[in-house]
């Protein structure tokens, strides 16, 4: 007779099922070159995150099923569309006559972010390549009263805008409600920046468009809404909170097409508008 002995771990072991294999992570990456490269500011803004100079500006997107696509919100030759010029010195006139030729004589005009004005500092014109310094001279009062009367009433959230353009002006208040500080924005409506989304817009799915400031989200979802109504014949009525999707006054920009718009009396009564 012979005797089998195994020890109790061994048994333990052999009856245990194989370890499940490691997840496996897909990550998809998606991005266009535009036709055109895009001006030289935009390419030295993202150059220190790329190997060589970036063609494309990103926005983090995220749609019903959960796919995370990066957007390309570029920025061609539309800068210099027909009408913007136009727009842009409507912007401009707010200024100071000293500042705005400053502004006007920089060679990175078309591709201008915003203006800052804060009491008692000097003035800077930001640019995508960096911050411009328009004066030493400190903002004043007096400099602030002059652009304040030339926008729309400011809201409850403290922005106001320029009839028919796209322009944002925000204002910073003190205690006592006067304003000390102005951030005079500069608003684009460039087509063919949502062309990336066209299937996600087609689906009718919901979109959640992710990005830190300046990088394009409203400038997509105005291009969205233009899309739909003008490519895919839907009917689109746009909840426009602060004016910044249609342009500020009762005529609707042309960047929305034939897009339709709900304005906004009051931000904290906004579901009563819908």
């Amino acid at each position: 007779s012979a005797t089998l002995s195994l020890h109790p771990l061994a048994l333990t072991a052999a009856a245990m099922p194989p370890p499940p294999p490691p997840p496996v992570h897909l990550r998809l990456r998606v991005s266009i070159t535009p036709p055109h490269p895009l001006p030289l500011p935009y390419s030295r803004r993202f150059s220190s995150a790329t190997s060589g100079p970036a063609t494309a500006r990103h926005l983090s997107l995220r749609c019903g099923s959960r796919r995370r696509v990066p957007v390309c919100a570029a920025r061609s030759e539309a800068a210099g569309a027909e009408g913007f010029d136009e727009e842009l010195g409507r912007l401009l006139e707010l200024l100071p006559g000293e500042l705005r030729r400053r502004v006007e004589d920089h060679p990175e005009l078309p591709a201008l972010v915003e203006v800052v004005m804060d009491l008692g500092r000097p003035p800077l014109a930001r640019f995508p390549s960096g911050d411009f310094l328009l004066s030493h001279r400190p903002i004043s009062f007096d400099d602030l009263r002059q652009a304040t009367a030339k926008v729309g009433d400011f809201g409850g959230d403290n922005r106001a805008g320029i009839s028919r353009t796209l322009h944002r002006i925000s204002a910073i208040r003190n205690r006592q409600g006067d304003i000390v500080g102005l951030t005079c924005r500069v608003g684009r409506a460039v087509p063919g920046s949502a062309n990336l989304l066209q299937d996600l817009v087609k689906d009718g799915g919901s979109l959640l468009l992710i990005g830190p400031p300046g990088v394009g989200k409203t400038t997509v979802i105005r291009e969205i809404a233009r899309m739909l109504a003008d490519d895919y014949d839907k009917r689109v009525m746009i909840v426009d909170t602060s004016n910044e999707i249609g342009g500020d006054g009762d005529i609707p920009h042309p960047g929305i097409g034939n897009a339709r718009r709900l304005q906004v009396p009051n931000q904290e009564m906004q579901h009563k508008v819908c």
